[in-house]
């Protein structure tokens, strides 16, 4: 059978999205920087998502990823299927959200959408809205990283630095980007990323929408980033860094990549490159 939703853009509009919510294939998930959003009104049929749930938690790094066993649990409770469209949005302009879509497809799952502009778009077009909890359908999902490559470690960015056609993206603010501000052992950037802070992005006029794209891709490459390039993006604990990999992705970047341990685990050893402008 087909589905509608399976047809839907990676970048979604709020009235294409009301158009196939009674679509059996498709899960919508707000994964909220602020709890309270979801109780004060969702789309119709979303599942909440706790955005810790995306992280391992706990240890010397712990905005890694979850181990697989962690990561099946999750989408089987959502109940992800292989044939599910996903759709995720937050109520920030899409950190959490793009961080969501971001491990999607670290295992392999590419049926996905994000609601351009998040809750904010949704209500603004003054579409129904629900605030009592949709209970998920539990499925048997069985994650494993399929996609290994959307992610990159310490050992082989530290390896990739300065390489013709590779980049980093650090979508912090300028002022930790610049080393001034920061909860971090040492205070800079990566040698050679170039910084577009991710609120940088968002149409403030629009619902937090992702900016005008051929304006958006100029200021890109004026740092030296185009579509061709093997781009890594990042910022404290690969939060913000989840909707900066989400525009690029949505520029035609087809060499997008996250590096999870971002600045969290780069900026707490003495043994990685630190640079000050």
């Amino acid at each position: 059978m087909s589905s509608e939703a399976n047809l839907l853009p990676l970048i979604v509009e709020p009235d294409r999205l009301a158009e196939v919510l009674d679509d059996p294939q498709l899960l919508i998930i707000d994964v909220p920087l602020k709890p309270e959003s979801y109780a004060e009104g969702h789309v119709p049929g979303a599942r909440f998502l706790d955005y810790r749930r995306l992280l391992v938690g706990s240890g010397e790094v712990p905005n890694e990823v979850p181990d697989e066993a962690a990561l099946s649990a999750l989408f089987s409770e959502l109940g992800l299927t292989r044939d599910t469209h996903v759709v995720a949005y937050d109520d920030e302009g899409g950190g959490w959200a793009g961080r969501l879509l971001w491990t999607l497809e670290l295992i392999g799952h590419r049926r996905y959408s994000y609601l351009n502009g998040g809750i904010h778009s949704w209500r603004a077009e003054g579409l129904p809205s629900e605030t009592t909890p949709t209970a998920p359908v539990p499925s048997e999902y069985e994650a494993a990283i399929l996609n290994p490559d959307v992610a990159i470690d310490r050992e082989s960015l530290q390896e990739r630095l300065g390489d013709k056609g590779f980049a980093v993206w650090d979508a912090r603010s300028p002022e930790e980007y610049r080393g001034e501000k920061g909860q971090n052992r040492r205070l800079g950037h990566i040698p050679g990323a170039v910084n577009l802070e991710w609120t940088e992005a968002m149409d403030k006029a629009r619902q937090l929408r992702i900016r005008d794209y051929a304006e958006l891709i100029t200021e890109l490459e004026a740092l030296g980033l185009t579509p061709d390039m093997e781009v890594v993006t990042h910022c404290q604990s690969h939060h913000r860094s989840g909707f900066t990999w989400l525009v690029g992705k949505a520029l035609g970047f087809e060499k997008m990549r996250a590096y999870p341990g971002s600045w969290k685990e780069w900026g707490n050893r003495d043994d990685t490159p630190v640079e000050k402008p």
